[in-house]
């Protein structure tokens, strides 16, 4: 069975990850969720193992501790983190699985996890950014000013990613997300494992 490949959606906030990774989701229904581990209360309708993988404040640390995490952050108060086995065991089924994530978080996987496919999601322009962050209308002008030089900062991180793609309608970016996904699973390297194969079958035969 042909190993799946981890996808790492990122990019600054506002770009629209989450609307474009529920998207992408609706059209490849065979796409896996990575779900975070997180030591926060569920809310009500939440589902352990389906929204998150709810942990106590000591299991969280144990997992910490033993590295069973692909990364992890504190926020609000509460941990939240990728934990390592669920992705791994995804992956092993032959199951693509995809992870959205903020940067700092993106590139904390890649120093565990440099095989994974790294897509930096780009808004169109930055005042198109800006306006995106102001019509959500829950912040004042000095917290989206500094949202706006984060985001700055971050796109300057694109060096490290595989891709871009440009969030200029949701459609196209998911069409261009998954043609990507198309194309990694085409790669010499991942065909070269089929190629031997068929080559230990044809000695088997001769």
């Amino acid at each position: 069975m042909k190993r799946g490949l981890l996808i790492v959606l990122s990019g600054p906030s506002g770009v629209g990850k989450g609307t474009v990774c529920s998207v992408l989701r609706r059209k490849v229904p065979d796409l896996v969720y990575s779900v975070s581990a997180t030591t926060r209360k569920p809310r009500k309708g939440e589902i352990d193992g389906v929204n998150y993988f709810f942990k106590s404040r000591e299991q969280f640390q144990e997992m910490i501790d033993s590295d069973a995490l692909l990364e992890y952050a504190e926020y609000v108060g509460n941990y939240y983190g990728t934990p390592r086995d669920f992705v791994e065991k995804t992956l092993e089924s032959g199951k693509d699985i995809i992870l959205e994530i903020e940067v700092q978080g993106a590139l904390k996987v890649k120093e565990k996890f440099p095989e994974g496919v790294f897509i930096f999601l780009m808004p169109p322009s930055l005042d198109e950014l800006k306006q995106r962050i102001e019509g959500r209308g829950t912040e004042s002008k000095d917290a989206i000013d500094h949202r706006m030089s984060v985001a700055i900062e971050e796109i300057g991180l694109l060096r490290h990613y595989d891709y871009a793609v440009t969030n200029d309608d949701i459609e196209a970016a998911c069409h261009r997300i998954q043609c990507i996904v198309v194309a990694e699973h085409c790669r010499r390297e991942r065909v070269m494992g089929d190629f031997a194969a068929m080559q230990h079958a044809s000695t088997k035969k001769a």
